[in-house]
């Protein structure tokens, strides 16, 4: 999802651990270092990586750098392999019924279980090398300043995959800022235990 769309959905975090100077200098090696890389020739079922703001093509930051002022930007690039499940259904179905035509002719009787388990991870094999990976890309405004970062999705996984990568990248931690945690960065100590004690409200009308 790109964040300077008509409309945008986003997750904001701040980094919980200490950031040394020399670290800013290493961004962009980090990032190519851990760049996206494609999976369209590969039976992989999902990659993802960092690729340029302004190109998800581009993993090498020719057309743009992510220094942007004060801010970092960048996006996650993942592509996931989608095969309907009917269509897995079937052709395990199709290739149980011909193995099992296969046995008969040689007088065997019995498909054990191991043998179904190599036709079904067979027929994935196949099926990923006919289908291409959909690309995504989110993206990611970091504003080291305010050691807060943007993050163009909502979805939980999607969430917990950027903490994922974002670590690995930059060996740095993230909070989500949440309601509450946001509240708690601006609250003194009493004044959170009466938050804390607050029930949760019923709105919807019961009849």
């Amino acid at each position: 999802m790109s964040i300077i769309g008509n409309s945008s959905s986003f997750t904001r975090f701040k980094v919980i651990d200490q950031v040394p100077l020399e670290f800013w200098g290493q961004i962009s090696d980090k990032l190519r270092q851990f760049a996206f890389r494609d999976i369209d020739d590969l039976p992989e079922m999902r990659t993802y990586g960092w690729v340029c703001f302004e190109d998800m093509l581009d993993s090498e930051w020719r057309t743009a750098p992510p220094q942007k002022g004060e801010y970092l930007v960048f996006s996650l690039r993942v592509d996931t392999r989608r095969i309907p499940p009917a269509i897995i259904k079937k052709h395990v179905e199709l290739a149980l019924r011909a193995e099992k035509e296969r046995l008969r002719e040689q007088g065997g009787r019995f498909l054990s279980r191991e043998r179904k388990r190599e036709l079904k991870e067979q027929v994935l094999l196949r099926l990923r090398q006919r289908f291409l990976p959909v690309p995504a890309k989110l993206d990611v405004v970091w504003n080291p300043v305010k050691n807060e970062i943007w993050f163009a999705s909502t979805q939980g996984k999607m969430i917990d995959l950027f903490m994922e990568a974002f670590l690995n990248a930059f060996g740095l931690h993230l909070e989500q800022l949440t309601p509450y945690s946001l509240a708690e960065s601006l609250l003194e100590v009493d004044l959170m235990d009466r938050l804390d004690s607050i029930e949760s409200s019923q709105f919807a009308t019961i009849s």
